[in-house]
């Protein structure tokens, strides 16, 4: 399937609260057997205060990515920043921060083309749910390995742990 159908830019304000939608229907897609609908309500009422926040956080310089198809409908959203200083240890300066797609364009490259434009082919670390076989197997394909480093979350997302992925060279998928 090609990818041609889908534009990517860089969000504006404007774009935040559709982006948003789409990544709690992502989260929906992607979560929904390991977090309860109390979750997801949490995440539904929150909706315009983490609006709020990235309206700021895009006026301060924060880049996030997103794709649309062909109707204009967000089916897509990538952002990446500074490595944390937790991950020092890695050497790595950039950090993949968020990779979201619809479930209906999984498997059609547009995953791929986000994180290209995202990262290019920059070594980077990312953090991934420890029990989230496809993201992980993705990247790994895209030269990402897990280093050992295991994370419990907290607050809504606690009894869940995050895996670190570093990919430590260039890399083209």
């Amino acid at each position: 399937m090609t990818t041609e159908p889908y534009a990517i830019r860089l969000a504006v304000p404007e774009d935040i609260p559709a982006a948003l939608q789409m990544k709690l229907q992502a989260w929906e897609e992607t979560y929904g057997s390991q977090r309860p609908e109390s979750f997801f309500a949490n995440a539904r009422a929150s909706l315009e205060q983490q609006g709020d926040w990235w309206i700021r956080g895009l006026a301060q310089g924060a880049e996030l990515w997103i794709a649309t198809n062909p109707a204009g409908d967000i089916v897509g959203i990538a952002g990446g920043g500074p490595a944390a200083e937790d991950d020092a240890d890695t050497g790595i300066d950039i950090e993949l921060q968020l990779l979201y797609v619809l479930a209906a364009e999984h498997g059609t490259g547009l995953g791929r083309r986000l994180l290209d434009t995202v990262l290019g082919e920059r070594a980077a670390v990312l953090w991934v749910l420890e029990h989230n076989p496809r993201a992980q197997a993705f990247y790994a394909k895209h030269g990402f390995d897990a280093d050992g480093r295991m994370e419990p979350l907290a607050d809504d997302w606690s009894g869940l742990n995050e895996i670190r992925m570093v990919r430590r060279g260039a890399h083209r998928g």
